[in-house]
């Protein structure tokens, strides 16, 4: 199974240049069954990368463009009234796919942004009181554009807190972007290979969930998010839900580079993307306060 993880993230290098790190982060995440908000510029390859996991996963994949608009049945579904059969059925909407891209989340209102909540955490929806199973695998692949650009409605902190991670995606290196402008034909994600298969994925998340955490790399975790309950330097402490995060990223990230264990530096590999948006940290001036973090608290030995 690692020889295949190693050819997704392969796979994935040949369409978004220069930004393996991004990659194993977004694996890092659908490994641990959580949802991914990845926040940066129009352009940056956000979109692209989404749908090549889909494809290369071969799960079912699609995109919800939200706008001012948008309303909550536009997302997950409605009941028409047939008239035929002189009854209500329900048609789905696009939340019922494995993979699901919110793009622009943050240019909808409120209400529209709520009607993700139930289902990235429940995996189900409720329409008109009854409830319908979402999909599994079910992997919300959110993305929003910095809010100091118009038109954008700023996330609750109780939606930022159901996405697992966020990453940004940022400019490419020069060659990786001189790489992108020699292969600017349209790309054509059906092409990419299905490296693994829905039995396989459940496979390594159950693996992943056996990896060994030790105390001592416990007692990191909690000395961690401790650390940011004390201070009052941050907007938000870190709260237990995120001590569990931090804990079943860290296992991803540890099964990714081959080992049943998890050792402190996987931890720090993911502490970013798992807690800056929980700390109300930005991703242009979050990075000096998480390495401030990171330095303020031992590392067990």
């Amino acid at each position: 199974m690692q020889s295949s993880v190693s050819a997704i993230i392969d796979d994935l290098s040949n369409v978004i240049f220069g930004k393996k790190q991004q990659i194993k982060l977004a694996l890092t995440c659908l490994f641990s069954e959580g949802h991914l908000l990845i926040e940066d510029l129009p352009g940056m390859g956000k979109t692209t990368l989404s749908h090549a996991l889909a494809a290369v996963l071969g799960l079912s994949y699609q995109r919800i463009q939200f706008t001012s608009d948008l309303l909550p049945a536009d997302i997950l579904g409605t009941n028409v009234f047939n008239s035929n059969e002189h009854s209500f059925s329900f048609h789905k909407g696009p939340i019922f796919s494995q993979v699901v891209l919110a793009d622009e989340i943050n240019r909808a209102g409120p209400k529209t942004q709520s009607a993700l909540l139930e289902a990235m955490e429940e995996q189900q929806v409720t329409v008109d009181g009854k409830k319908y199973s979402l999909p599994t695998p079910f992997f919300v692949i959110a993305t929003q554009n910095p809010l100091h650009q118009s038109g954008t409605y700023p996330l609750p902190e109780s939606q930022l807190d159901r996405f697992l991670m966020r990453i940004s995606l940022g400019f490419p290196p020069k060659e990786a972007e001189k790489r992108l402008l020699l292969n600017m034909q349209k790309r054509d994600y059906s092409q990419l290979p299905q490296r693994i298969t829905e039995q396989q994925l459940a496979q390594i998340q159950t693996q992943i969930s056996n990896i060994t955490l030790s105390n001592p790399v416990i007692d990191y975790i909690i000395e961690l998010v401790n650390y940011t309950r004390e201070s009052n330097n941050f907007a938000a402490s870190l709260s237990p839900r995120a001590s569990m995060a931090l804990a079943k990223a860290a296992k991803s990230w540890a099964y990714i580079d081959g080992r049943d264990f998890v050792m402190p530096e996987d931890v720090q590999a993911v502490f970013a993307s798992v807690c800056q948006h929980r700390l109300g940290l930005h991703n242009e001036s979050g990075e000096a306060q998480v390495i401030q973090i990171l330095k303020a608290v031992m590392v067990p030995v």
